[in-house]
């Protein structure tokens, strides 16, 4: 293969290869000098930037964390605090149901105190009344008996003596 007939595109001079060689030098040092600073200036503005967000993304997570764990202690809190709160309910119903059957206890037996005394004061009031019924009849029946026994004046005579002979020895 002969290299002298091809075109001179891929088969560069040297004059041509000095020239690109100097103009890529010259494009490679303006870039050196004022293109790299920069681009690695806005790659480290960047780096920095996704670091700090990744710093506070890291921080709101535990933030989050934190408040997830404040929360649970407040509901853990309001928890224990109704269950107090159902406690002392529980406590003071039972007191209240304890004193209102203390009373009414006391109610019972003060009823039943004043019951037994009214049926002693009517049962006293009741053999009063019979004491008077008996003696009552016992009169009669006694002044029917000494009606009937001291019919004649002779038999009046005799209990008269007799009872002033028993009075008398006395």
């Amino acid at each position: 293969m002969d290299f002298t007939q091809l075109p001179s595109i891929l088969t560069p001079d040297l004059g041509l290869l000095f020239w690109m060689l100097l103009a890529f030098l010259v494009v490679f040092g303006v870039l050196a000098k004022f293109g790299f600073p920069v681009i690695t200036k806005m790659v480290e503005e960047r780096k920095q930037f996704i670091d700090d967000s990744l710093r506070k993304a890291h921080e709101a997570s535990e933030r989050l964390e934190n408040i997830k764990q404040e929360g649970e202690a407040i509901l853990q809190e309001a928890r224990e605090k109704q269950a107090q709160m159902l406690k002392e309910a529980a406590e003071t119903r039972d007191t209240i149901v304890e004193k209102a059957q203390e009373k009414a206890r006391e109610e019972g037996a003060r009823l039943l105190g004043e019951a037994k005394a009214e049926i002693e004061q009517e049962k006293k009031a009741a053999i009063a009344d019979i004491r008077k019924q008996v003696a009552s009849l016992s009169v009669e029946i006694a002044e029917k008996v000494l009606k009937q026994n001291l019919k004649s004046d002779q038999s009046q005579m005799d209990l008269i003596d007799r009872m002033l002979d028993e009075v008398s020895s006395k």
